[in-house]
């Protein structure tokens, strides 16, 4: 790969040069700025980026940092962060951590080396002491207790709406499917909505959780349905968490909607194809998408933002589930 200094010698000028005609400097001669670029062109020269923003002190890359690529949610949100900020101008670092914590460090720590201009994160892991807020940070759903603004869905409506819904279809006794994490987020709303929409209209309620990374689905399933006390709705704090109970609920003769009505909470099957279509409680990804990328470009800009919590409405989107 050619650098600098090779169209340096090509065009028989100093790399100082080559510097102010990639920079666009006004001072360089005409001729001059001809022969470097047609040096460029020979040798296919394609400027370093990141050693140009940081000589500059001035970045245009964004990081977004993500427990999974492959999770549709996290895939969508990847998808309207980048194109809010390309048409800003900024390009895109995507950084899979795999929800691993020494992985997340590993990358904040080459983030603020690299010097990016600011990162949009998603962790569910107690790494809050080592985050160093330097670097202008949007944190997605994760309050840190530092000067990280938070943009999540509102997670408190979204439970209190799917207990509304399951009512409404006529569920009598309702049950509550949950993975949790170590650390606080506004995630865990979605219980306390459900449980205070239930307490207060009186609702039979049961809560079934277990932590994410100790999540066996066989007995946290088997102990749900082996339950002497039958729900006949269901409110699970995913869509996948959603579909795999429908998918167990088979093994058991039980039938949904017949049986139970089940809503989830995302809105990730877009498709049609997909049978049944899950009723379930639609985070707004792309306006918590773009609205993080402008808060981002704000603090970036150095400008102070008027709130610590940005909450989205979410809507109930019916499927054939409930």
């Amino acid at each position: 790969m050619p650098s600098i200094k090779d169209v340096a010698v090509l065009a028989g000028v100093g790399v100082g040069t080559v510097s102010r005609v990639i920079n666009n400097h006004p001072s360089v001669k005409p001729e001059t700025k001809e022969k470097v670029i047609s040096a460029i062109q020979q040798l296919n020269y394609v400027p370093n980026q990141v050693a140009r923003n940081f000589k500059m002190q001035k970045s245009k890359m964004v990081a977004l940092l993500l427990p999974s690529i492959w999770h549709p949610f996290f895939s969508e949100l990847a998808y309207y962060i980048e194109d809010a900020l390309d048409s800003e101008g900024f390009k895109l670092i995507l950084c899979n951590s795999g929800g691993k914590p020494d992985k997340e460090l590993y990358y904040f720590d080459m983030l603020k080396q690299n010097k990016v201009a600011g990162i949009i994160g998603i962790t569910y892991n107690d790494i809050e002491d080592r985050v160093d807020t330097d670097i202008p940070i949007i944190s997605i759903d994760r309050h840190f207790g530092k000067e990280v603004t938070c943009v999540t869905s509102d997670n408190y409506e979204g439970g209190r709406m799917a207990v509304k819904e399951l009512v409404k279809a006529g569920a009598k006794k309702l049950a509550y499917l949950g993975t949790t994490s170590t650390v606080a987020s506004e995630v865990q709303l979605r219980k306390q909505g459900f449980i205070d929409e239930a307490q207060g209209q009186g609702i039979q309620y049961q809560i079934f959780e277990e932590n994410a990374d100790n999540f066996d689905d066989e007995p946290f399933f088997e102990a749900i349905f082996k339950n002497e006390n039958h729900h006949d709705g269901v409110f699970a704090n995913s869509d996948l968490l959603a579909a795999q109970y429908i998918d167990k609920a088979k093994s058991y003769g039980i039938n949904v909607p017949e049986d139970v009505k089940v809503i989830g909470y995302d809105g990730i099957q877009d498709n049609k194809l997909f049978h049944p279509i899950l009723s379930t409680i639609r985070q707004p990804v792309e306006e918590m998408a773009r609205i993080a990328v402008k808060l981002l470009l704000q603090k970036i800009e150095g400008e102070e933002l008027e709130q610590d919590t940005y909450r989205i409405a979410v809507i109930f989107r019916e499927g054939e589930t409930t």
